[in-house]
């Protein structure tokens, strides 16, 4: 039997907690500085963890390795699984020629490719968001953006920026309703709270997208429909998280963002279209893929467009958009909302999917752990949701598009395997750090750090995004931050003499902007854009976007304990 202690090194929680980031710099570190491949800095860092829990921390060798086996097994499933069905799906428009088809309709709503990165990264990608999670909207964003023009390392950067706001009511607001179950608050006030706080990065997020795509030129040529799509977002956020429904919020801000959009397009135009498509041309033909996993498709141009992808090469001539045509070429993501907006929202197929579950008490492992505070760790139960899964989801929408855009199953079983070997590197990767992670909480590393951190008396306010932040970052998942911190936010709270509500909302809202910098989704966006090796590249041109804006909502959510109270419902 094993309990984490706090404070290990019995020399001041402090020294402790800086033990306890070690294997949180090596990933850094090794990631950012020395630029290693995303798998090598992931098995850096959980050789690191594993160090610190047995020496440090006095954790049995043995259970220490089955902590990091069963991280190891929750990285692949379901998050590779996740992301392995969701390109699947993708490669599978490509096969059958239908994606050039997708690029018209794009084009039809606006072809000045500024403002398609607004309106797949950020509205189509918050849609995914919030009815999938786990990943699926970088790796199908992203691959989007490649067919319309990007450079595998733009479209990275981008997607994983705009992959920010929706997060904290991703999959229907699991990582709300996870944080209110664990803390006896109720979640619609938490998501109430979060409504008012994650709204100011969204207000900015298409902003900043337009200036990854185009510079300050981007700004100034499209900021009506950056402008208009981050306000009508945030204000359908805000008002679906305070007054209608916290588990249907990011779909309605997704559905309101687009539908601005397609309203401001009506009546204005963006300039110097054109230039703007010849310069992303010139930035994509710099652009070389060092790996041979994946290419990039070539810009549209006038007459034809080759889509390349490690699937197949097809040469498709431009055609009239008829009705038929734009419904089966959108028929793919329409499916997918269908299908995870009946699996999520219609209550008998929720609670059927729920019934499939299966929990694994982890051998050796179960029973054999506590938290520090003595209680049974309910982390050593591995549900394996086979069918509930939105891999899983993903892969009968892959069927049936398989069916309806008539691929054959051969066909589509050699796709389906050529996606597993392109995503070998990045399966390592997610393992290595799901597995690190385990370690870590496990362990007690995490809570130590989260621990001292909180320690900081009223100040905590300004410091309690930084525990999401850091949660999210070494997990990849908000509701897992919200699993690791959110009892602790509401603890040090109290004792503070701060709103709880508002530090386990701030739990929340930090999380979305340290998601695009985890590993397991550097990884995820590496390999939809053929990037795979290339995860430090991406990683140092995002980390000083996570840091500005977690440094923003420190500085709000600060303010909010104070000031600017009267902002809070």
């Amino acid at each position: 039997m094993y309990t984490p202690t706090l404070d290990p090194l019995a020399s001041g929680i402090g020294w402790s907690a800086a033990v306890a980031c070690l294997p949180l710099l090596t990933v850094f570190v090794t990631l950012g500085v020395l630029r290693w491949k995303a798998h090598f800095a992931g098995l850096a860092g959980l050789a690191v963890a594993l160090l610190v829990a047995v020496l440090a921390y006095d954790m049995p060798v043995t259970l220490a390795g089955l902590s990091a086996t069963q991280g190891f097994v929750f990285g692949l499933f379901p998050i590779v699984w996740i992301v392995i069905c969701a390109i699947w799906l993708y490669e599978l428009t490509v096969a059958s020629g239908r994606f050039e088809h997708l690029r018209q309709v794009i084009d039809a709503i606006s072809d000045d490719p500024r403002i398609q990165a607004i309106i797949i990264a950020f509205g189509f990608g918050g849609l995914l968001e919030a009815l999938a999670g786990f990943g699926a909207p970088v790796a199908i964003t992203g691959v989007m953006l490649l067919a319309v023009g990007f450079a595998p390392m733009r479209a990275a950067v981008v997607v994983l920026l705009a992959n920010t706001a929706p997060v904290a009511f991703g999959a229907i607001g699991i990582p709300i309703i996870t944080a209110g179950n664990l803390t006896g608050i109720d979640y619609h006030e938490i998501g109430a709270y979060v409504g008012h706080q994650t709204p100011l990065v969204a207000l900015f997020v298409p902003l900043f997208i337009a200036f990854l795509t185009d510079g300050r030129r981007g700004v100034r040529q499209t900021w009506p429909v950056a402008v208009a799509v981050g306000v009508v977002f945030a204000v359908a956020q805000w008002v679906s998280a305070t007054w209608i429904s916290v588990e249907l919020t990011d779909i309605v801000a997704s559905l309101a963002g687009i539908a601005a959009a397609v309203v401001v397009l009506r009546f204005w135009k963006p300039a110097e279209t054109e230039a703007a498509r010849e310069r992303l041309l010139r930035d994509r033909d710099g652009e070389v893929d060092p790996t041979g996993t994946g290419t990039a498709p070539s810009l549209p141009a006038s007459g034809t467009t080759r889509i390349t992808t490690s699937a197949t090469a097809t040469t498709t001539s431009a055609e009239t958009l008829t009705g038929r045509r734009t419904l089966m070429a959108l028929f793919p993501y329409l499916l997918v909302i269908v299908v995870f907006s009946l699996a999520k929202l219609w209550a008998p197929l929720r609670g059927f999917l729920a019934s499939t579950d299966i929990s694994v008490p982890w051998p050796g492992l179960d029973g054999n752990i506590l938290t520090a505070a003595g209680s049974p760790a309910t982390t050593t139960i591995y549900k394996f949701t086979w069918l509930s899964t939105p891999g899983t989801l993903l892969l009968i929408c892959g069927a049936v598009v398989a069916v309806v855009y008539r691929v054959g199953a051969g066909r589509a079983a050699r796709i389906f395997g050529e996606t597993l070997v392109k995503l070998r590197y990045s399966a390592l990767t997610v393992g290595a750090v799901l597995a690190l992670a385990y370690v870590m909480n496990q362990s007690g590393q995490t809570i130590t750090i989260g621990t001292w951190i909180a320690g900081t008396g009223a100040f905590f306010a300004y410091l309690s995004p930084i525990l999401g932040w850091l949660g999210t970052a070494v997990t990849g998942s908000d509701t897992s931050a919200n699993a690791l911190f959110a009892t602790l936010q509401q603890t040090a709270a109290t004792s503070a003499g701060l709103d709880p509500t508002l530090l386990v909302a701030a739990n929340t809202s930090g999380g979305v902007v340290g998601k695009m910098i985890s590993p397991q989704n550097l990884a995820i966006a590496a390999t939809a854009v053929g990037l795979v090796g290339r995860e430090s590249d991406i990683f140092r041109k995002v980390i000083w976007w996570s840091l500005s804006l977690l440094l923003a909502l420190c500085l709000l959510v600060g303010l909010q304990s104070s000031v600017l109270s009267w902002m809070l419902p």
